[in-house]
């Protein structure tokens, strides 16, 4: 069955004037709490949220399939209209380009957590308790400092944000078929390297070699004692954005991950905002410069995955006024989902919908909530992330009618 294209759909660049604002607050969707029964986005108290969601389509977006866990990754890479199946990215190489590191063809990229080992070399906290950036800069650089690389390999590293780093190795022959070494729990020893092909075999000895390094350099240190290693990507370009939708799209985002994959896209990256608010500053000031805007919040994400369910709600209430400040620049449209769910019962990404809402003027409201519950019952119904992106070019009447 043949497939539309965007590029074959999109009208004339006579709508250039109709701006798309995406705002991705990172893992959105939650649980219900097991006293209240309200998710964390039901028991938020967002004014502006629920009022744009009186006048908006409201809708449940499923990442990448029913029942798949998706990465971040993934997330993003579905809600910018690449089907995560078929684009397929490891977290390596979106760390990498989110520092700016300039990625080449065959570099081998792992992502990082800086964690603490015990003596025995037993996972205590998989992210050192979350170090301050400053804390995290100087290790990154005591291991740069102290690596030996082996024969014939370049090794980079740099320091990503709190806990995150990124590793890239450069050489002939790097295959990027490897197993994290992040149990994902404490207690029990980080994981080895493990080839998942044979072609793969000598990156895995190479990774584990620099790997090994890095815990002896580390064993000094009062809190971050080793790393754990996961996402190994080789790199590989995408289409970009402007070919596939004919729109000058930027990305504003705080974490240098989000950053990365945008620039996957094709997408211009601008700034790093500091608090909320720094993402409007920064959207104002290039809003006469592009067509399409991806904001990213981290923070319910980061609050999910902590388990802290009422810090999650704060930092989604955190966020309600900038929605206002938001339409007062005047998007033709606005659309405010996830990437994927976190819940804080479950203190993991999951396998969840996630709520999302199309503000329009071509909008079919049915709620006067913004909320899982009402997300579900919407206009839009639940649908696959990777076609947001057709739903939100509609909205801004960017697509031209299918067939005569």
């Amino acid at each position: 069955m043949s497939q539309i294209r965007f590029p074959d759909a999109l009208v004339e660049r006579g709508e250039e004037g109709k701006k798309i604002v995406l705002f991705v607050l990172d893992g959105l969707g939650g649980l219900p709490h097991p006293e209240s029964g309200l998710t964390e986005l039901e028991a938020a108290s967002t004014p502006n949220l629920d009022a744009l969601a009186a006048k908006s389509s409201l809708g449940a977006l499923v990442p990448v399939l029913p029942g798949i866990t998706p990465g971040s990754g993934p997330g993003h890479l579905s809600l910018f209209g690449y089907d995560p199946t078929e684009y397929i990215v490891g977290r390596g190489a979106l760390s990498a380009l989110g520092v700016g590191f300039d990625l080449q063809p065959g570099d081998l990229a792992a992502r990082l957590n800086l964690a603490t080992l015990d003596s025995q070399g037993l996972v205590q906290d998989r992210r050192a308790g979350r170090p301050s950036d400053e804390v995290g800069r100087r290790v990154v650089e005591k291991v740069r400092a102290g690596i030996v690389p082996p024969d014939g390999i370049e090794v980079f590293l740099d320091h990503e944000k709190e806990h995150r780093a990124v590793l890239i190795l450069r050489g002939e022959g790097l295959k990027a078929d490897l197993s994290d070494t992040d149990p994902q729990e404490v207690g029990v020893p980080a994981l080895p390297v493990v080839a998942l092909d044979p072609g793969s075999e000598k990156s895995a000895g190479l990774m584990q070699n620099i790997l090994d390094q890095i815990q002896v350099i580390l064993q000094d240190e009062p809190v971050v004692t080793g790393v754990l290693a996961r996402g190994f990507a080789a790199y590989e370009g995408f289409p970009s954005f402007e070919d596939r939708y004919g729109l000058r799209a930027v990305a504003i985002a705080q974490y240098p991950m989000y950053r990365g994959v945008a620039r996957l896209a094709g997408m211009d990256v601008r700034g790093v905002p500091t608090d909320p608010s720094g993402l409007i500053t920064l959207l104002e000031e290039y809003f006469d410069d592009y067509d399409f805007f991806f904001l990213h919040f981290k923070y319910t994400d980061s609050r999910g995955e902590d388990g802290d369910f009422d810090a999650k709600v704060r930092a989604i209430e955190s966020v309600d006024p900038l929605i206002k400040m938001i339409q007062e620049l005047g998007p033709e449209v606005l659309v405010v989902t996830g990437d994927h769910s976190t819940p804080a019962t479950y203190k993991a990404h999951s396998w969840h919908s996630v709520p999302v809402l199309i503000a329009s003027p071509w909008a079919r409201p049915t709620g006067d909530r913004f909320g899982e519950r009402e997300c579900r019952l919407g206009d839009l119904g639940t649908f696959e992330g990777k076609h947001l992106m057709s739903l939100a070019l509609a909205h801004a009447s960017r697509l031209a009618k299918f067939g005569a």
